[in-house]
């Protein structure tokens, strides 16, 4: 099998650890999207040499870690050639949109946090009455975003200065204990961490192993209804407990990091070869159906 990463960096733990354990009897490879073509050419191309989305054959399936612009348009390509990716470009960039991300996980009924969107951080301040505390955060998300909870309009008018005209979501600060629980999901395996939120006082803090049994009841069901509902295959939950061990969903990240889980590499390695084998399937499926040419 072949196996290729879209990535800039194909050393991340996780992916480092993943293709070694492919490499033992398939061949992976790596895409940078930042330098790769924005679209794939059909067949040949210009591209750099051994790049695999300028070659004229595809890998037998594409991990999707990168979010940025460019890596979702060459996944797009990719797909349009046929090419299984895991995540979707499409289910990537839905959450990569917080306000779309918040409406689809409500019409679903999940425990997703009440979220509206706001025009701008501008529009936000100008307004009276706001129920603080608040957590602020920017529409769409990305590294180095906007992520902050805001006690009142003094804290808004300091954010004001620099993050006037960004798109935010606006939710209601939820009381809790100040850790996240960080829960991933590879291929419908769940994995569990605790993290001190940075929204927690003194900020982001160091993160705990947890293991999933050790979640209360029914939260790693909904962790796997999450992906159901997002079309998700690697993909990270945050969650809040809203008291009573009630969960609160506050964020879905398509193909995080999940660093220092035991047995996630494996996980992603099997997960890789089955969407192949099933790519591979359909593929012979359909090659049945039209017939030899003649």
């Amino acid at each position: 099998m072949r196996i290729c990463l879209i990535t800039s960096r194909p050393d991340h733990p996780v992916l480092a650890a993943t293709t070694a354990l492919l490499t033992r009897r398939h061949e992976v490879e790596s895409i940078d999207p930042e330098s790769a073509p924005e679209s794939a050419p059909e067949s040949g191309g210009d591209g750099p040499a051994g790049d695999p989305a300028a070659s004229g054959s595809l890998a037998d399936v594409y991990l999707l870690k990168a979010r940025t612009p460019r890596a979702l348009a060459l996944a797009g390509s990719l797909e349009e050639r046929g090419a299984p990716v895991l995540n979707s470009s499409s289910a990537t960039a839905l959450c990569q949109d917080r306000t779309e991300m918040a409406g689809l996980a409500r019409r679903a009924g999940l425990p997703f946090a009440a979220t509206r969107s706001v025009t701008s951080l501008a529009a936000l301040a100008d307004e009276r009455d706001l129920p603080y505390p608040l957590v602020v955060k920017s529409r769409h998300s990305r590294r180095h975003d906007l992520v902050t909870r805001v006690d009142g309009a003094a804290r808004l008018r300091e954010l004001r200065s620099e993050w006037a005209q960004e798109p935010v979501v606006v939710q209601r600060f939820s009381e809790n204990s100040g850790w996240d629980h960080k829960l991933w999901v590879i291929g419908g395996r769940v994995f569990a961490a605790l993290r001190r939120s940075e929204l927690a006082e003194g900020g982001r803090g160091p993160t705990l192993p947890l293991a999933p049994g050790d979640l209360p009841d029914g939260w790693q069901d909904l962790a796997r209804t999450v992906g159901s509902v997002f079309a998700l295959e690697v993909y990270g939950v945050d969650v809040i407990d809203a008291g009573d061990g009630s969960p609160l969903i506050v964020d879905i990240n398509a193909f995080p990091g999940i660093r220092g889980q035991e047995g996630a590499p494996e996980a992603l390695a099997a997960l890789a070869l089955r969407a192949a084998r099933r790519s591979a399937r359909r593929s012979a499926r359909r090659s049945a159906a039209v017939g030899p040419s003649v």
